[in-house]
């Protein structure tokens, strides 16, 4: 009866998935994004698939597989002004292989606005003066260049949108417990 009791166990033990181990404090984690973000759309609390991009491994024990399903979270995203401050957007890691971890952010900021701004008003004002002068000699000059600086002001405000993207197939490292990182692009 005993060896008969002991064979159930060990068949309903082999049976049954054991319970994957926790990932400790600490441990580095390496995800790839499945698809491109933008805080020009994205929302603070959305969540976005993403994959396993190493084998997540502690004390010689496999946690995670590269390739094994991931989930991170937007936890702040603002999208880009017109004429300055360029978008910004952080994410976090939540969840390994169905299994929620608390992770270090990643930050991604928008390019600045100044050189795009510079060259679109400044080119606008020089091409301005230039057909003010050719127009109407010194006077001339004068008002195109501020009619030139006006429609790079304008120019700038249509294209100026800067905002952060984190591009599909983005790898990342998240330390789990750990502080944020911030990254510029």
């Amino acid at each position: 009866m005993k060896k008969t009791l002991l064979k159930f166990a060990a068949i309903l033990a082999l049976g049954v998935p054991l319970a994957a181990a926790t990932i400790p404090n600490g441990t580095p984690v390496t995800i790839r994004t499945g698809s491109a973000l933008s805080s020009g759309t994205a929302k603070s609390g959305q969540t976005f698939n993403c994959s396993v991009a190493r084998d997540v491994v502690v004390a010689g024990q496999t946690l995670a597989k590269s390739g094994d399903a991931a989930k991170c979270r937007v936890t702040s995203a603002k999208s880009s002004g017109r004429l300055h401050a360029p978008g910004v957007l952080s994410v976090r890691l939540v969840e390994v292989n169905g299994q929620s971890v608390t992770t270090t952010s990643h930050t991604f900021h928008g390019k600045s606005h100044k050189k795009s701004n510079v060259t679109k008003i400044g080119g606008g004002a020089a091409a301005g003066a230039l057909i003010g002068g050719l127009a109407g000699g010194g006077k001339g000059a004068l008002i195109g260049t501020g009619a030139g600086a006006a429609a790079g002001t304008g120019v700038a405000a249509a294209t100026g949108k800067e905002e952060a993207v984190i591009p599909a197939e983005t790898a990342m490292t998240f330390t789990v417990g750990g502080a944020s990182a911030r990254h510029h692009k």
